[in-house]
């Protein structure tokens, strides 16, 4: 199935911004006198021109928040997952030695006290100001709105939904808040109830459903976007910020000599991936029948539910050289009745291998550069400049075993 060409996303003028709507995935255009001024965001909306975590109000009972993020800073990396409507966002401690919450905006304070009223019950969550997203646009001061988000998710609970995550720089450790949030199915919010939110009336009649919804009951009607095609091409496996590319590199560097020891990494991608992993066992050369790990994966919960076997298959590819037809039919080849597989590369599934996976209903996870730079991120490792260490530190080199034929890294 061709996938067609990219929609172009709605723009609006510098001049529009004072009474335009937010629209999901629209661009609103900065300005060009080259300064602050140019933020469209606080021509949007009444808060800051300047900082990551804005507020109008006061620090303790905001009216409105909005969260920007550049997507490119290595250290702390928002994601938003556009399938289940999830963001991942950090704070705004980003300096050494500093104390989770002594920022000079005060955005952190803002997150705890978002995250308190959320787990507050249903008037907690009636005090939670409406919390909206914007990105960086990649052009000038141009920025794109995400949606309209609330504290915390429905998969995860609340010890969870805001934790301190640990760094270090210049050898000083500190801390900063990892954050999730969900996006609520809302594509468009009316500039009406915009102004209203502004003048203190959060509860006006134009208030989002899904918004009041997730007040009344803490469901949030999450803003889902599955895929619209089967098969990925190769720019959907493969990184497209130089901070994941640089990732992916590392590891295949880290690697690339070390085939076994890439397994063992393969394997913890899939189990931070797939939290239901029972078990996920990487396997002796001379013993493993041509499967990198053979693994449990739990369906249900308690006495009712059932484990499912699956099989991994690794492959530390370099960028450029893609998993071909041969490879993948070696692990499909392999997968027993009513088992599944697993694919862990830094490269890329090729169009072809790729085309006849889904064509012929193989049920085969592939977990290619792009994702593992994703999973890394999700989780809160250390990467950027800490990458290579962390990679060091846990994944030391170790001796090296007789290398088959099927594991020559290439």
């Amino acid at each position: 199935m061709n996938a067609g060409p990219a929609p172009i996303p709605r723009r609006f003028s510098f001049a529009e911004l004072s009474t335009a709507p937010l629209v999901v995935d629209a661009i609103y255009s900065g300005g060009t006198a080259k300064n602050v001024a140019d933020d469209p965001v606080s021509k949007l909306i009444p808060v800051g021109n300047s900082g990551g975590i804005r507020f109008k109000g006061s620090q303790t009972s905001p009216r409105l928040v909005a969260l920007l993020t550049s997507g490119d800073d290595p250290d702390w990396p928002d994601h938003l997952d556009r399938e289940t409507g999830v963001l991942t966002y950090f704070g705004d401690n980003k300096t050494a030695g500093r104390e989770l919450h002594d920022t000079s905006r005060g955005g952190n304070v803002v997150l705890r006290n978002l995250f308190d009223r959320a787990n507050g019950g249903n008037g907690g969550r009636g005090l939670v100001p409406p919390i909206l997203i914007f990105r960086k646009a990649g052009t000038g001061r141009d920025h794109q709105f995400l949606g309209l988000a609330v504290p915390g998710t429905n998969t995860t609970d609340f010890s969870n939904d805001l934790t301190g995550i640990w760094r270090s720089r210049g050898g000083l450790r500190y801390q900063n808040y990892r954050a999730y949030f969900t996006i609520l199915d809302e594509s468009v919010l009316p500039r009406d109830w915009l102004n209203a939110v502004a003048k203190g009336d959060p509860h006006s009649v134009e208030a989002p459903i899904s918004l009041r919804s997730w007040r009344k009951g803490g469901v949030a009607r999450a803003l889902l976007a599955p895929r619209t095609f089967d098969h990925r091409t190769r720019r959907d496996q493969v990184p497209q910020s130089k901070v994941d590319q640089d990732l992916v590199a590392a590891v295949h560097d880290h690697f690339r000599e070390r085939p076994h020891d890439f397994e063992g990494f393969a394997a913890d991608i899939v189990k931070m991936h797939m939290p239901d992993v029972a078990s996920l066992d990487v396997t002796r050369h001379s013993r493993d029948g041509g499967r990198d790990a053979i693994g449990l994966y739990r369906v249900g919960t308690g006495a009712g539910g059932i484990l499912l076997d699956f099989s991994m298959e690794a492959k530390c590819y370099a960028p450029g050289n893609s998993v071909g037809v041969r490879e993948l039919s070696r692990l499909i080849s392999r997968l027993r009745h009513r088992q599944f597989g697993v694919l862990v590369t830094t490269s890329h599934l090729d169009l072809q291998a790729y085309k006849e996976l889904k064509e012929d209903q193989h049920p085969i996870v592939v977990i290619a550069g792009r994702e593992i730079a994703e999973i890394v991120r999700a989780a809160g490792l250390p990467i950027g400049a800490s990458w290579r260490e962390w990679l060091q530190h846990n994944y030391p080199e170790t001796p090296q075993g007789p290398i088959h034929d099927d594991d020559l890294v290439l």
